[in-house]
């Protein structure tokens, strides 16, 4: 069950977009800090500029307020006024008027590596998603043209989002066959989902990054171009969260989200519980002040009360989510640029054991 503010957040979360102000924002001091400001929202156009920090909405203190408290109260109905304030350096602090208008969410973000590269980050699933990638994709024709070596799509810590839009993605880079199918508890239950024919990039090599933060429809995505041998997928385990789940509103009260089905891949793979495993497994390096800590997720196999997997076997699903924010530490997004010019890349991890089965006999070399 989904109470009526959880309906709404899940709602704004798929639709993309919502009233605000138009900032990207974190936590710093107990006061909001401005990452960036998105281009032509009330906030650029106010003025509102990067590492500014919010110490006051409507009067009322940050202090003691969460980050998602804080964003919560930035947002609202389109048309209705705001008032922050503002700290910005060593200027004194002060109040800037704003009215919230229609922001939409970009899921989408590109840019290009080495010259040569086309580099694309999709942060969620929401009906925005295509659209971003097509305009991406346009960009490097603009950009790069027949020079382009490949491309990276990058899912990791992506906790999903829209299954047709999961879909449209994968469809982007396949000229034929199954993408995902569905099924539920019976035969007349399975839907399938199949490519047409068209390829945005041309058949150019595609790598695919995935962590222990990639959930649901990244999984869909990861999995379908990992089937078709249509990219080579880096990074580690996914999140293992293969199940369907069907929303029923219950008019203003919130919602039901009931799971009715499992997603498998063009190979008949259950994500569920198990996720997708990369075909180069690299592990990123930690800094000093991470090292011995948990930075995985627990994935889905973790969760109390988790569908399981129908196929058997033992269960897993989840690694590290933890992504540097230097660029030139990210040792994953390293090791795609390497394999997209050329340079042999393999796992800097080293797979565990296999224990033989009880009873199993062993043979050792002498």
């Amino acid at each position: 069950f989904m109470n009526a503010k959880q309906f709404e957040d899940m709602s704004v979360q798929t639709r993309g977009e919502f009233g605000g102000l138009g900032i990207e924002v974190t936590m710093e001091n107990g006061v909001i800090k401005v990452v960036s400001p998105i281009d032509d929202t009330p906030a650029s156009r106010a003025g509102i500029m990067a590492n500014d920090l919010i110490i006051k909405i409507d009067g009322q203190d940050i202090q003691g307020l969460t980050l998602n408290e804080a964003v919560d109260k930035m947002r609202g109905k389109v048309g209705a006024p705001i008032t922050v304030t503002v700290k910005r350096g060593q200027q004194d602090p002060f109040d800037q008027k704003l009215v919230r208008d229609r922001i939409r969410v970009q899921s989408v973000k590109y840019n290009v590596e080495n010259g040569d590269i086309g580099y694309i980050r999709i942060s969620s699933f929401t009906e925005q998603t295509q659209e971003g990638l097509e305009k991406a994709m346009a960009a490097f024709d603009k950009e790069v043209g027949d020079k382009v070596k490949g491309y990276i799509i990058d899912l990791r810590n992506d906790p999903g989002g829209l299954l047709d839009m999961a879909i449209s993605v994968s469809d982007s880079f396949l000229d034929r066959g199954e993408i995902v199918s569905t099924r539920g508890r019976h035969a007349d239950e399975t839907q399938r989902f199949n490519a047409q024919k068209g390829d945005l990039a041309k058949g150019k090599p595609v790598v695919v990054l995935i962590n222990g933060g990639s959930a649901s429809a990244s999984e869909i995505v990861a999995g379908a171009l990992q089937d078709h041998k249509r990219a080579t997928i880096i990074g580690t385990r996914s999140f293992g969260k293969g199940s369907v789940q069907t929303i029923i509103p219950l008019g203003g009260q919130g919602a039901l989200r009931l799971t009715t089905a499992r997603y498998y891949t063009p190979a008949g793979r259950s994500i569920q519980a198990k996720g997708i495993d990369a075909d180069i497994v690299i592990e990123q390096e930690l800094p000093p002040e991470l090292q011995g800590k948990d930075v995985s997720t627990e994935g889905e196999a973790s969760l109390r009360g988790h569908l399981s997997n129908e196929g058997g076997g033992e269960e897993g699903g989840g690694s590290s989510a933890y992504v540097p924010p230097d660029k030139a530490k990210d040792m994953q997004l390293k090791a795609a640029i390497d394999l997209l010019n050329g340079v042999k890349v393999v796992s800097n991890v080293k797979p565990p054991e296999k224990k033989p089965a009880d009873g199993a006999e062993t043979t050792t070399a002498n």
